[in-house]
C-alpha cells in the first residue's frame, strides 16, 4: 500500500472514474485506471517525465499538422 496520495487529472469525469491515477513513492511512479484499482503500474520518475514530454510533443505536433 502507498503512503502518498493518488493524484488524477483534473479533466477527468465527475464521477472520477475514467482516468489514470499517478502516485510517487520517492523512488519510483506508480500509475493505475481508476476502473480497477488493483492493477498498477510501477516505473522510475525519468521514464515517466520521458513518457510526459513525448505525450505532450505529440499532443503538440499535432495542432501544428
Amino acid at each position: 500500500m502507498l503512503d502518498s496520495p493518488w493524484l488524477k487529472s483534473s479533466f477527468s469525469e465527475d464521477s472520477g472514474n475514467n482516468c489514470v491515477e499517478i502516485a510517487s513513492t520517492g523512488h519510483h511512479v506508480v500509475l493505475r485506471e481508476s476502473e480497477d484499482l488493483s492493477r498498477t503500474i510501477t516505473t522510475g520518475p525519468r521514464a515517466f517525465r520521458n513518457l510526459l514530454v513525448g505525450i505532450k510533443a505529440d499532443i503538440i505536433g499535432a495542432t501544428h499538422r
